[in-house]
């Protein structure tokens, strides 16, 4: 039964704590002392936890139970009551996902940017992996997809577990815990990828006196390490060919199917294709210009595109061609397709990723076939998207080579053609135009 006003009056001390119960978690607790205080007793993310009310008589029967509707609600909203209930009393506490939203703010601000993802954050163990000390700032803003990327770590491996906490109060066990769950679905180049980033956003925090402490600063070796490979790779003729009918066989998705198709004729890393729209075909032209922002470049990239790539995109085309993605994702259309589809498919058709091929092993397919069959090695390059390494290089990039490089791209593509049919796979040196 609730509570009266009376009961709550006539509510004395006794040798021990005691409760009297108003319903709903709410009760007043009574210690010996002569001490009377609300408290609320809930759930939350699974525990049961505590928040208190105040004392009486100062907060009365009507404020106490104003509060365990305001805490009810906060539930309801998915928040920790006790959390938000201190942050009204604080003015400017932050929560731990308020401070990653402000860190990530500064990324896109040239004056605080930080080296982005394919530099600082370079897991422990890979190549050009850094630590808190030898981290560059840069003074360029970060690309929008390397924003786009980190918001995604952490609305899906951090949010849900110490967002709405006060960064103060999240213990290096809770960190460990959410970084073990990413490793466990395998991706553990990603697991120190989202590591670094929670390091820094601590680190953000501390300057900022959002927080005392850093949790997160003495985890990287608890972490199972990255080991950097190259990416697999079928470079035998004969081998390729039978990799081309085992897609040409694939019956997964569609938009699948087409992906692993066009992958062999265009070049591009999984992510430049993947993420591909609409607008960057040029199909009178027969040409992808894929925009600098997503190849790292200060220009577009031209993807001279033969004629089974057109095949292909035209198929597609019917499938997607009223979105603006190429390859929209299942979950949502929004979004491309998940980087680790190509992958996913690969093993699917019976190849192992680690050692026999990956979806950005048909750049390396390319490279060495035409290399091998006699073509223009600066053109390779420039087609490849390579950075420069030479000045000659970058006046012969200027240039561009347009027309050598169409030649190449259909020539190329009939040579796999040939491989797909079981053909003569004895290498025909073409001569650059």
């Amino acid at each position: 039964m609730p509570l009266t006003d009376a009961e709550v009056r006539a509510a004395v001390p006794k040798e021990k704590e005691w409760k009297l119960f108003d319903g709903e978690g709410l009760y007043l607790l009574i210690h010996p002392k002569g001490g009377r205080y609300w408290k609320l007793k809930y759930r939350f993310a699974g525990k049961e936890d505590k928040c208190s009310f105040g004392v009486y008589p100062k907060v009365g029967l009507k404020a106490a139970r104003l509060l365990r509707n305001k805490a009810k609600q906060y539930l309801d909203e998915g928040k920790d009551p006790k959390i938000e209930m201190q942050r009204e009393k604080n003015d400017g506490l932050k929560l731990f996902e308020d401070i990653a939203k402000e860190w990530l703010a500064t990324l896109e601000n040239p004056d605080t940017e930080e080296a982005d993802d394919e530099g600082a954050e370079k897991p422990k163990g890979s190549k050009d992996s850094r630590n808190d000390e030898s981290e560059i700032q840069k003074k360029k803003p970060l690309a929008p997809k390397t924003i786009a990327k980190k918001k995604f770590w952490l609305e899906e491996y951090v949010y849900p577990f110490i967002g709405r906490r006060l960064p103060d109060q999240v213990e290096p066990p809770e960190i460990l815990s959410l970084l073990r769950r990413i490793e466990k679905r395998g991706f553990n180049e990603t697991t120190h990828r989202v590591y670094w980033m929670i390091n820094k956003i601590y680190r953000f925090a501390k300057a900022s006196s959002y927080c005392k402490s850093n949790p997160s600063s003495d985890l990287s070796e608890a972490l199972v390490p990255v080991v950097t490979t190259n990416h697999a790779a079928i470079i035998d003729p004969v081998a390729v060919g039978g990799l081309l009918r085992a897609i040409d066989d694939y019956n997964g998705e569609p938009v699948t199917q087409l992906l692993l198709r066009l992958l062999p004729y265009v070049f591009l890393r999984n992510s430049e294709i993947r993420c591909g729209q609409w607008s960057e075909i040029n199909f009178q032209a027969k040409e992808w210009r894929v925009p600098g922002p997503r190849m790292k470049m200060p220009d577009y990239h031209i993807v001279p595109l033969p004629d089974q790539a057109i095949e292909i995109l035209k198929k597609l085309h019917q499938l997607t061609g009223h979105r603006r993605l190429m390859f929209p994702g299942q979950r949502s259309k929004d979004r491309p397709i998940s980087n680790n589809t190509v992958n996913a498919a690969l093993r699917r058709m019976g190849y192992s990723t680690v050692d026999q091929m990956t979806g950005h092993g048909f750049r390396t397919v390319a490279d060495t076939f035409l290399n091998e069959l006699g073509w223009n090695a600066d053109a390779i390059e420039l087609q490849l998207a390579h950075k420069e390494r030479k000045k000659t290089r970058r006046v012969y990039n200027k240039a561009q080579k347009l027309a050598e490089r169409r030649k190449m791209m259909q020539a190329y593509a009939d040579y796999l053609d040939t491989l797909r049919a079981g053909g003569n796979v004895v290498s025909i040196f073409a001569k650059s135009a």
